[in-house]
């Protein structure tokens, strides 16, 4: 009778390699666990690839035209050439907020003046009382001086202004202005008359809006806040939306290329 050959039975537990796997793995999450906390996240240097690429890709903010010559590296983006350009856009914003606070500390200008850093570049706030009389577009013979100041700080710079009238919402309807709509339109409208005809800036730099009461900043159910939404903003547009503004066509660009008309067979 042969022998019964018992099996030997397997070891308990996990397989001998498993705990220098899971040494391993537990080694590779602590290095990448100390790589993240050694990071850190720019915010400004991320805003400007985002910038970039919206002005390189065509279909978002800055288009451009899309050629139908094939070129293959036409489309290539310099990320280090679009990160510098977006960093002087932000430095010269700042360097501007800091100029214009220095003059308010200064006196220069009303300390009732509000600046704004936004997208769009940095905004210098007015309440319309600085330059109007309520429910009028004239303007007032001592904000004057205040306007050339602002010129000042103007002429030098290459950035296209936009001036925007805002009012509260409370109706007008006189012969001159029917609306807020007059009324806000009119006041930017004057402002850029003054710093054109008097202080002298280039006027293909500069454009006006009126808002009427569309754009509150504040409750139009106090007074301080309907006080705070009659105002005129002078945004001073970053550098880098000089592109977006309406541009004069070139020479001979406009001109329509004479098509010759089709003679007519006479008729028999």
């Amino acid at each position: 009778m042969s022998s019964y050959r018992r099996k030997p039975r397997p070891k308990r537990g996990a397989p001998a390699w498993m705990t220098t796997y899971a040494d391993m793995v537990t080694l590779l999450l602590t290095f990448f666990v100390l790589l993240y906390s050694f990071s850190t996240v720019d915010v400004q240097k991320f805003r400007a690839i985002i910038a970039a690429f919206q002005g390189t890709l065509g279909v978002l903010d800055g288009g451009k035209t899309i050629s139908t010559v094939p070129a293959v590296n036409e489309g290539t983006l310099d990320l280090d050439t679009a990160f510098d350009i977006s960093q002087k856009e932000i430095q010269q914003i700042q360097a501007l907020y800091e100029e214009v606070q220095s003059l308010i500390a200064e006196g220069q200008l009303p300390g009732t003046v509000e600046l704004i850093t936004e997208e769009r570049g940095l905004v210098v706030r007015f309440a319309d009382r600085a330059f109007f009389d309520l429910g009028k577009a004239d303007i007032r013979a001592d904000a004057l001086p205040v306007l050339e100041q602002v010129a000042e700080i103007l002429r030098p710079l290459p950035n296209h202004v936009r001036v925007e009238g805002h009012t509260d919402n409370l109706p007008i309807k006189t012969e001159r202005f029917p609306s807020n709509w007059e009324l806000s339109t009119a006041r930017a409208t004057n402002v850029i008359r003054f710093l054109i005809e008097e202080a002298h800036l280039d006027p293909e730099r500069l454009s006006a809006a009126g808002y009427g009461e569309y754009r509150p900043i504040d409750t139009n159910e106090t007074i301080a806040g309907k006080a705070r939404n009659r105002r005129v903003d002078l945004v001073i547009l970053r550098l880098g939306l000089i592109h977006a503004e309406p541009q004069a066509p070139k020479a001979g660009a406009g001109e329509a290329e004479a098509v010759p008309e089709k003679s007519q067979a006479p008729i028999v």
